[in-house]
């Protein structure tokens, strides 16, 4: 970074906060985003997208943002829309990617479409046999939101006389639910940055976590707030297996489109160290609990490296100068 100059990134918005209910979260992950950007010399502001409106966002001027947002209205596409309309380049993935990433229904149906590797899973309803989802997918299961983050809503279910509560649980926030097969075995995660497979900023796979949580229950608190949770990294895994779970998730992530960044949570079953992808996060979390920095510090790269990094990947799906102007 001894040639770095943070001028060419102009005003630069830090977006936090915003209106899902990873809300805090968000607010911890940008200041932190927002403190190394100001630590490298960066022209960065605090924009809070849940107190302020897009006409405000607009009037801000920026000349790229790092969105610091998770979950619904920053990490969905839908706010990458309304910056691919204002014309200001922004971190992470586009609009398709965003919206296909953050609904895990289609994004296990691309990557099934694909090839890849997931746990079967149903799609529940108010009206579905309970009893029979039960006997398809197996017990344990695991029901949870198909649009929320962090756990949010989730429940592991071990009798089929619980998988309603569970869903009534879940439709509470998302009236899309999941009931996914339970896989017996390590949790990982394993974060990706870059933007394609060509050029200097080729995405690539950064190095596996381990997470091994109290009473294998990796929750919002476990997540965030706690210190009971142990993460190894590198994890006790031969090499060659972590070079086959990165070689997965980097597949994982070009198929739906992602750049930027992100980061992916695998199950290896125990019983034959298969991996089997679980879902995928285009805004993933900065905190000092966040598991990105964590890898990215395995392979060398600091915080602050890490976050202007992310930063200078910033774009639109649309070039500019392939916008409509008047005549």
């Amino acid at each position: 970074m001894s040639a770095f100059d943070p001028k060419r990134f102009g005003k630069v918005g830090v977006l936090m906060g915003g209106r899902s209910a990873e809300r805090q979260i968000s607010l911890i992950s940008g200041q932190g985003v927002l403190d190394a950007l100001r630590s490298r010399g960066v022209d960065a502001h605090a924009f809070d997208t849940g107190m302020h409106d897009l006409a405000a966002l607009a009037a801000q001027k920026f000349d790229r943002v790092f969105i610091a947002l998770h979950g619904r209205y920053g990490e969905d596409g839908t706010l990458q829309g309304a910056l691919e309309h204002l014309g200001v380049p922004y971190t992470g993935s586009g609009v398709l990617a965003s919206a296909l990433a953050m609904d895990k229904e289609m994004t296990k149906r691309v990557w099934i479409n694909e090839g890849l590797p997931t746990p079967r899973f149903a799609m529940l309803t108010a009206d579905s046999d309970f009893d029979a989802v039960a006997r398809d997918l197996g017990l344990p299961l695991i029901v949870k939101p198909s649009r929320e983050g962090s756990t949010i809503g989730l429940t592991k279910v071990t009798e089929a006389s619980q998988l309603k509560a569970a869903y009534e649980k879940a439709a509470a926030l998302d009236p899309d639910v999941l009931a996914e097969e339970f896989i017996d075995g390590d949790e990982l995660t394993v974060p990706v940055l870059g933007v394609g497979t060509k050029g200097a900023a080729a995405a690539r796979a950064l190095p596996v976590i381990r997470i091994v949580a109290p009473d294998a229950n990796y929750d919002y608190q476990n997540k965030y707030f706690k210190d009971d949770t142990r993460y190894e990294c590198p994890p006790p895994l031969s090499v060659s297996l972590q070079e086959e779970v990165q070689r997965l998730v980097l597949r994982a992530y070009l198929v739906l489109g992602c750049r930027g960044w992100a980061r992916a949570d695998v199950m290896l079953r125990k019983r034959d160290n298969k991996p089997f992808l679980l879902e995928i996060n285009t805004s993933p979390g900065m905190t000092g609990h966040s598991l990105v920095p964590m890898s990215a510090r395995a392979a060398g790269l600091s915080y602050e490296d890490l976050v202007v990094e992310i930063l200078a990947t910033a774009t639109l799906d649309l070039h500019p100068n392939a916008q409509w102007k008047p005549e």
